[in-house]
């Protein structure tokens, strides 16, 4: 299923066809202000277990990444030292992606890694939708990391790519192919661990 909505806009009940589907332990594509990403309800056990399957990933190995509303969300579920607060108080909304150590709000699947990334992207659909779920959205993105392709930007490419893995692909317009920036906040010594379109102010 392909489901349009406007950035600027979005109407209600096409985000609650959305949100239906994430409730019941679907996968969705949206997009971010990076690249289009895959996505599930990140406390359903389930639906993780199923999009990690379908990009091979091992969820015990693999770091994983959550799409918040914003700051208050974003601490229920991953601890934020004050140095970390300030560094993600400047630079969210935006195209990062900041590894953090998980909170016990985590289900267990994440807590054996102890480390999450964290992301609030600026982009209004995605946000829309976490609001509305209520949960952050576990996210992936649409590509391989090796792998960044032309059809990855096109939602109406990506819905027939992916329309027999996934429940649903919201259309938001062309996405982009440069991923975020990814910023290891374990300890105050901040790292950049993979450069993408943000630049940390």
């Amino acid at each position: 299923m392909l489901v349009k909505i406007y950035p600027e806009n979005p109407n209600p009940r096409e985000v609650d066809r959305v949100v239906k589907v994430l409730r019941d332990g679907g996968l969705v594509i949206y997009p971010t202000d990076t690249v289009y990403a895959i996505g599930c309800d990140a406390l359903n056990v389930r639906a993780v277990e199923r999009i990690c399957k379908m990009k091979g990933v091992n969820p015990q190995k693999s770091n994983l990444s959550i799409i918040c509303s914003d700051f208050s969300n974003l601490s229920e579920y991953a601890r934020v030292s004050n140095a970390a607060y300030k560094l993600m108080k400047r630079n969210l909304p935006g195209p990062f992606t900041f590894i953090l150590p998980t909170s016990n709000r985590l289900p267990k699947i994440y807590k054996d890694r102890k480390e999450v990334g964290v992301r609030v992207p600026d982009n209004n659909i995605v946000l829309t939708l976490v609001r509305e779920l209520g949960n952050p959205i576990l996210t992936m993105s649409v590509h391989d990391d090796d792998e960044v392709v032309e059809y990855s930007t096109d939602p109406e490419l990506i819905h027939e790519k992916y329309r027999d893995e996934v429940d649903l692909v919201v259309d938001g317009g062309y996405g982009a192919l440069e991923p975020s920036t990814v910023v290891s906040c374990l300890d105050d010594d901040f790292e950049v661990i993979r450069p993408g379109k943000g630049v940390l102010l």
